[in-house]
């Protein structure tokens, strides 16, 4: 999809799309295209009973008076309570509405009434922000496009401050892109997107300056990376671990880490999980699609930081050759771990990576992202992901950007109390903790890997597929995480 930016210039044809306050009043070109169709926009708002409230949408077809196909008006509710956010979920409802009417074409009259707090440009940026983060589907495996999906090809926004937007947008577009990519990867078939196959996306990276690093087997059973691979090994296709990194601050100055469970496939292995919705299980690596999303992020708008993002790529299967329960494993690390049940293997991988990462960079903090546990839907649901942390700063970093972004995070409890359920007896920790707190015993044993470095979990079983629809995010991946972390990046570590 085209978005241009142009000034305020009332248009004379096509789709013409304008927004109300709360009381319906029409301003700006809204009142103009008023004016042209000799009054027939206010006469359509009190016949309707129109109020401008928040997402409410007047569709006035070939309106008298005018050339135009239809002109649609939105509601904002009270201007002064509009914030970033819920102007970029508006840009999602109008995109969802031209949609519906098949739209090809649209122009959008950016000029908020007075009492909105977003400069012009700002708010004309956040709108097509959110239009292009709902315009997303996935039919690569389609053999025919379905005729009941429409293409939206362009938006034109008019803005008092065009310039102002465009260059907005330029940063908000690159954060969609990065959306798309990781809604791609858990949308993709997990015969097709196997680990060596998923390092090949994230190799992709290096056209735009991210340096990528693949591990193969043999180097990480020489780093001692017993826990990871013992979940690869019933597999056909090999693991991998990628490393990229994004150079774009200061000399010399500590990364940030971003490290994501990249699980292409989890039947469960020899603990394998029940047949219905095991199909579903495609969408394991909802965090390493995150993270790499979130890279793609950062290099396109040029991020001013250090990042370091790292994803282990494993799928866990049930053959002769795959790991049993009761099986002990060595970390990188040097600790050893019972492996009592197969199908906790998220925390398995990370483990490695964790340590790899926190050893070899020395990063100011690390966040993992993982749809770990089923234990964190019963807990939260789909609203939020698990977020866990053993510094206080970062959670609350953390918390405020799902708060901004609307990717929203709820803080659950750690403690030494929990961390004792996962000690055993023939080896220094087991994998599981047992029926009850399922998610935190699954943060506490990934605790042990990140020595004292400032480290925040978040568990996106909830959030990262399947999640809630929502106006910018109608599919079943959500890309669920770039938009936070992007955020977090941006506000704190810039």
């Amino acid at each position: 999809m085209k978005v241009r930016f142009e000034p305020p210039v009332l248009p004379k044809s096509g789709i013409f799309i304008t927004f109300a306050a709360e009381g319906g009043k029409l301003s700006g070109l809204g009142a103009k295209a008023d004016a042209a169709s000799g009054g027939h926009l206010a006469r359509a708002i009190k016949a309707a009973k129109f109020e401008g409230k928040r997402d409410q949408m007047l569709d006035i077809v070939a309106p008298a008076g005018t050339q135009f196909e239809r002109i649609v008006i939105f509601g904002l509710g009270e201007p002064s309570k509009l914030t970033a956010r819920e102007v970029e979920y508006l840009g999602g409802t109008i995109a969802g509405a031209l949609q519906g009417m098949k739209a090809k074409e649209a122009t959008m009259a950016v000029d908020f009434p007075s009492g909105v707090k977003l400069k012009a440009g700002q708010a004309a940026a956040l709108l097509a922000s959110g239009v292009r983060l709902r315009t997303y589907g996935f039919l690569k495996y389609k053999s025919k496009k379905p005729e009941e999906v429409p293409t939206l090809s362009g938006l034109t926004l008019l803005t008092g401050d065009a310039a102002a937007a465009k260059q907005a947008f330029a940063d908000l577009d690159a954060v969609a892109a990065g959306v798309h990519l990781a809604r791609d990867l858990v949308n993709e078939p997990a015969n097709h997107l196997f680990p060596i196959e998923f390092a090949n996306r994230a190799k992709a990276l290096s056209k735009l300056g991210v340096q990528v690093e693949i591990l193969t087997p043999a180097q990480m059973e020489k780093l001692g990376m017993g826990a990871l691979l013992g979940v690869a090994q019933g597999s056909s296709h090999p693991p991998r671990m990628v490393v990229m990194r994004w150079n774009g601050g200061k000399r010399g100055k500590a990364p940030i880490a971003f490290i994501g469970k990249g699980v292409t496939f989890d039947t469960g292995g020899i603990s394998i999980k029940p047949a219905a919705g095991m199909e579903d299980m495609k969408g394991d690596m909802g965090g390493a699609a995150c993270v790499l999303g979130l890279m793609l992020a950062l290099a396109k708008r040029k991020a001013r930081a250090n990042v370091v993002g790292a994803i282990g790529l494993v799928e866990n299967m049930p053959d002769g050759k795959a790991q049993r329960p009761g099986d002990v494993v060595k970390s990188m690390s040097g600790q050893t771990i019972a492996v009592l049940n197969t199908d906790a293997e998220g925390r398995l991988v990370l483990a490695d990576v964790l340590w790899y990462i926190q050893n070899r960079f020395k990063p100011e903090f690390m966040i993992d992202l993982a749809t770990l546990t089923g234990a964190i839907l019963v807990a939260l649901g789909k609203e939020h992901a698990g977020l866990f942390s053993n510094n206080d700063e970062l959670a609350t970093r953390l918390a405020e950007a799902g708060l901004e972004t609307g990717e929203k995070v709820w803080r659950m409890p750690m403690g030494p109390e929990y961390d004792k359920m996962i000690d055993f007896e023939v080896a220094d920790m087991k994998n599981i903790g047992g029926r009850n707190a399922g998610s935190i015993t699954g943060a506490q044993f990934l605790q042990r890997f990140v020595n004292n470095v400032p480290w925040a979990h978040l568990d996106v079983a909830g959030t990262a597929m399947d999640s809630p629809k929502s106006p910018i995010s109608q599919g079943w991946a959500s890309g669920w995480g770039v938009r936070l972390l992007n955020r977090l990046v941006e506000k704190y570590y810039e």
